[in-house]
């Protein structure tokens, strides 16, 4: 069996293209916990708290209940969940979960394969970062999910996807310089602190084109992929009312930014693309904006 298509035929609620990465993250933290404990029965009280963190910070704007993928991924052949009753999700229903003393686990057979195939957790968790998420998020939600793919002597390298030449196109294109901050920064004649930040994720069909992309500083494109910042139709960059900081570097950093143009790329090169910017609104950025 090839657990890894069984992965990337998980079923997903759709609409107009919205991000629902509600399954993956439960995977994720599921494997996590796999990492640690085996596959010991995980109690919904228990990881409700922690399934809600990682939806707040890695799903969607929208609000989402921890209940929806506990209860649905058992309709993947992945996952099961019994109660104190017996087998079965008693559904999403917060209430329920918590009543019935729900607990879910790896399906056995993934389990069985996950313990017998040196490698093969890391390749899912790779797959799963790869699909669902951008590469700048990677760390930190292995950090909050419990997953250990640095240490591991099997974990493999990323899968190089993404055009090669993509970082070097934006870079000239924004002639080394971010265009959220104009920092720019040579060490031995090699830019270093700048990336090649996708505005629409490679993950949801963002192309590897100057269109799609903009030269932003390692802080501003974290910031950019947790949706603490975004463009308006105009190209001026939004910073989210959801987002605080007290410091004059946070000021200076990032509560500035706010109703501040972006910077163009060079005369004759692509500007980042409306609908590209329209799905950054939709699916990264957290709304309200500040004004």
């Amino acid at each position: 069996m090839d657990w890894i298509e069984r992965i990337a035929e998980i079923r997903r609620w759709t609409r107009g293209g919205e991000r629902a990465p509600h399954k993956p993250l439960l995977l994720l933290y599921a494997l996590g916990r796999f990492q640690r404990d085996g596959n010991r029965p995980i109690p919904f009280s228990a990881a409700e708290a922690e399934l809600k963190q990682l939806l707040k910070e890695y799903g969607p704007p929208r609000e989402t209940s921890p209940g929806y993928p506990f209860h649905h991924l058992t309709t993947d052949g992945l996952w099961l969940v019994d109660t104190r009753h017996g087998p079965g999700s008693p559904g999403p229903g917060l209430r329920q979960l918590r009543d019935s003393g729900a607990a879910g686990r790896l399906h056995p057979d993934l389990a069985r394969a996950l313990a017998e195939e040196p490698g093969l957790l890391a390749r899912i968790a790779r797959h799963l970062l790869d699909a669902h998420f951008a590469p700048s998020l990677h760390p930190d939600l292995c950090l909050l999910a419990g997953l250990d793919l640095e240490t591991s002597a099997q974990a493999p390298k990323p899968a190089v996807r993404r055009d090669p030449a993509f970082r070097a196109r934006v870079l000239m294109a924004y002639e080394y310089c971010c265009a959220f901050c104009s920092y720019e920064g040579w060490l031995d004649g090699m830019v270093v602190g700048l990336d090649a930040a996708h505005v629409r994720w490679w993950a949801f069909d963002g192309p590897d084109d100057v269109a799609n992309g903009l030269c932003l500083c390692a802080i501003h494109h974290k910031l950019f992929d947790k949706g603490v910042l975004g463009l308006t139709a105009e190209r001026t960059i939004t910073v989210s009312a959801r987002y605080a900081g007290r410091s004059q570097s946070s000021r200076d950093l990032v509560l500035s930014l706010a109703g501040r143009p972006a910077r163009e790329p060079q005369a004759g090169l692509s500007r980042v693309e409306q609908d590209h910017i329209a799905w950054h609104s939709h699916q990264v950025f957290r709304p309200p904006a500040r004004t």
